[in-house]
């Protein structure tokens, strides 16, 4: 099995391989971002001249796993998150709205957001409470990586074209703020700041090939995805409850847009991967939300577990209020009009 990872080990940040508890460091100078460049076939080929000439011609030797500190696999290009499980969109439909079933447009195409790869964290590391939160959460999740295919510019994909694209597949947990988020998206769209504090992947990136004779003949991956917390089994699922294989979600943001290497795509929820989900299923806080000392830790079938724990929450004021102003009347003649469309492109639109 081929496992791309970052990592920490004597103060120095390295890329490279996990192989038998083994972490075998690429040549200075190369992350995964330059794998992901590169394309599965040529990294598979890298990863098997890295691994047999460990230690030879001035090639650094490996490094017990035991000894190296993970960070998240990559550098995130974009990340966008989709919400491609039926039952989580229902457990969250009745927390948020009251309601049951699922929207009718859910079933009509994939829906995503763009969230932050810049605040993307690593197994084992801290996760504090932003500020303002009191209903912490995380979602379980699996996240495919993309890396480039020779002569596709990643637009306008199909689904088979899609497939090729993707590299890789690791465990994503989308932390959100819930009560933050409830807020943000009554204004009809986001979430922003609900999310924008952390995401955590890893451990790894399990490369593709591995589970080339696992899909489904609908695409689809029959992996167990489950989610402890403090060592309490709170959900679990398969990644197979999808209602899109991961190709027909690439393709679709391909679709007048591009895909590129680095590019991360999560699955969104699986069922049960949250509290919010099962705060709806139960008619109340139950369970409560993440605390200070929490350990959160998800684990999917034939990619690995991440476990973060809960720091404190950073105690800040952040909303600021709009400033109730009165609205100019709208002229009708040349001035009024430039004087109107001046103003507007002052404040932003």
């Amino acid at each position: 099995m081929v496992k791309i990872a970052r990592w920490t080990n004597g103060g120095e940040v390295h890329s490279g391989f996990i192989q038998e508890d083994l972490a075998y460091r690429l040549p200075a100078g190369q992350t995964t971002n330059h794998l992901l460049d590169a394309g599965l076939e040529e990294t598979l080929q890298i990863a098997e001249r890295t691994i047999e000439g460990a230690g030879e011609s001035g090639a650094g030797a490996p490094s017990p796993l035991s000894d190296v500190v993970l960070l998240a696999p990559l550098v995130p290009a974009s990340m966008r998150d989709f919400v491609a499980f039926e039952e989580h969109v229902e457990g969250i439909r009745k927390t948020i709205e009251g309601a049951g079933g699922v929207m009718e447009e859910w079933y009509e195409a994939p829906t995503f957001y763009f969230t932050n790869p810049h605040t993307i964290r690593a197994t084992g590391e801290e996760i504090g409470i932003p500020a303002g939160c009191s209903q912490l959460d995380f979602e379980t999740e699996v996240a495919a990586v993309i890396g480039r295919v020779p002569g596709s510019s990643g637009a306008n994909l199909s689904a088979e074209e899609a497939h090729r694209h993707i590299f890789g597949y690791t465990v994503f947990n989308d932390w959100s703020a819930r009560d933050l988020q409830r807020r943000e998206m009554k204004v009809s769209l986001g979430p922003c700041k609900g999310k924008d504090f952390a995401g955590t992947l890893g451990p790894w990136i399990v490369t593709a090939d591995e589970f080339a004779a696992k899909h489904d003949p609908e695409g689809f991956l029959g992996l167990a995805m489950s989610v402890d917390v403090n060592g309490e089994r709170v959900g679990e699922d398969l990644l197979s409850n999808m209602g899109w294989p991961f190709a027909e979600l690439v393709a679709y943001a391909s679709q007048d847009s591009r895909v590129l290497p680095g590019d991360v795509l999560g699955s969104g929820t699986c069922g049960s991967g949250c509290l919010a989900e099962l705060w709806g299923r139960h008619g109340s806080v139950t369970p409560p939300p993440l605390q200070t000392g929490d350990t959160v830790s998800m684990t999917v079938e034939g990619i690995g577990t991440i476990t973060n724990t809960i720091g404190l929450r950073r105690e800040a004021q952040t909303l600021v209020r709009a400033r109730p102003r009165p609205r100019l009347p709208r002229a009708h003649d040349g001035a009024g009009i430039a004087g109107a469309a001046g103003i507007a492109g002052v404040a932003g639109g």
